[in-house]
């Protein structure tokens, strides 16, 4: 498995494909076969795992420390990747309404519990999962450093920042932001002409791409937009030989791995076969032409 080397801190690197666990408790797996996957996608390379505080209610990140407990050395093959600052309602969180909390005392605890959760003493990546008008830069910065200083947390980044966000945020940290993770896809490719990108690629920040297949939407949506993409993913497909299903999926994520900016894009599927046949984008060659004609399709028109 090829790995993405950060060039702005030496020890740090993530698989060039993300496991994304946003639905690990969707899956009904016992603990035994949740591990029984990790396992797996180890053996194959992927060994970055993307989870967040709230995903699955709150529940995820105990259901990975659960798997993780019944063989805990795997961790140390394991980059863990976690997010907070999104508060959902409810009684877990205590919150009335939905709403982002970068506050001191909020990111604090929210490692913490991460932390106890999955049964971890140090998650290898932090990001702050939305922006928040009310982030105190100063405070969180401070709240930020002193997590690292503890050894909770090893690196710190952003997530659906733009740039302007990233840069208040940077300009009172000491370390740097190693990673944005931003919504790109066949469908969503406003990340390559709003900036978020070309910032990546001049500041040297890992961009992670999340839902590359548009919450399955290329594959299955009907709206316009979806059913030309889908078009022209099969008409690539049938030109290379490759099975439309499959094949489709591959070049989904071969078009974002072809972007200069180095995505890591981050896959959710609890079927082992589906991604496993997705790694195989890893090897697959996309003429510039190509990548064009995919978006010239997600964007319904032809470049200016």
């Amino acid at each position: 498995m090829q790995r993405l080397q950060s060039s702005l801190v030496s020890d740090f690197s993530l698989s060039r494909i993300a496991f994304g666990l946003w639905r690990l408790t969707d899956w009904s797996y016992t603990p035994r076969e949740r591990l029984g996957l990790f396992e797996q996608m180890l053996d194959l390379g992927v060994t970055t795992f993307d989870l967040a505080d709230i995903y699955g209610d709150y529940r995820c990140e105990q259901a990975f420390g659960e798997a993780l407990k019944l063989n805990p050395v795997l961790r140390e093959r394991m980059e863990i990747v976690s997010k907070c600052s999104i508060r959902l309602a409810g009684e877990v969180s205590g919150a009335r309404i939905n709403h982002y909390d970068t506050s001191a005392t909020h990111v604090r605890s929210a490692v913490e519990t991460s932390l106890r959760d999955m049964g971890i003493e140090q998650m290898d990546l932090l990001l702050l999962h939305r922006p928040d008008p009310l982030m105190d830069a100063d405070a969180l910065a401070a709240v930020l450093e002193q997590l690292v200083a503890e050894g909770k947390v090893r690196q710190l980044g952003v997530s659906n920042y733009l740039p302007h966000q990233t840069d208040l945020l940077q300009s009172r940290l000491s370390q740097p932001l190693v990673a944005n993770q931003i919504e790109v896809s066949l469908l969503q490719s406003a990340p390559m002409f709003d900036g978020q990108l070309d910032y990546c690629q001049q500041h040297r920040v890992m961009p992670m791409a999340w839902s590359p297949f548009a919450g399955g939407r290329l594959f299955r949506g009907d709206d316009g937009d979806a059913v030309r993409v889908q078009q022209a993913l099969h008409a690539l497909c049938e030109s290379r030989g490759l099975d439309p299903q499959v094949g489709a999926m591959q070049l989904a994520v071969a078009w974002l791995l072809k972007h200069p900016a180095k995505m890591v894009p981050v896959l959710g599927s609890g079927n082992p076969e589906r991604l496993v046949a997705a790694l195989a984008a890893l090897d697959m060659e996309m003429e510039r032409e190509d990548w064009y004609e995919l978006l010239r399709a997600g964007r319904g028109r032809e470049v200016d």
